[in-house]
């Protein structure tokens, strides 16, 4: 059962909570995905201070039916895109993806898509 405090947290707030806590699941998809890109887990725990929530997928498939969150991140002065599933009866969160953005596909700054 989860507390009526945790209840309350804000979804930002809940997803930093568990990253600090490392309440996170990573996913086999995502652990691909790091090596292929060249990203390290150090990216999603140690830019937790700076995540701010860009995209919402309130049931995302990806994530099996879990709200979604596509968070922007920086850390060592580069940009990164974090999707994170959020579980909260689980009091965690699952790693589904991380990638560097595209600036063909996002706006400077990188936090909103470029229109088609």
């Amino acid at each position: 059962m989860v507390s009526a405090d945790r209840r309350d947290e804000s979804d930002l707030a809940f997803i930093q909570r568990c990253v600090r806590e490392g309440r996170l699941l990573w996913t086999y998809h995502v652990n691909m995905r790091l090596r292929q890109r060249g990203v390290t887990r150090l990216t999603v725990t140690e830019s937790v201070d700076s995540y701010e929530v860009i995209e919402h997928y309130p049931e995302s498939r990806t994530s099996r039916y879990l709200p979604s969150y596509l968070v922007h991140a920086e850390h060592g002065g580069e940009v990164s895109h974090i999707l994170l599933a959020v579980d909260r009866e689980g009091d965690a969160v699952r790693v589904i993806t991380v990638y560097r953005p595209d600036p063909a596909q996002w706006e400077a700054g990188f936090r909103r898509r470029k229109k088609s």
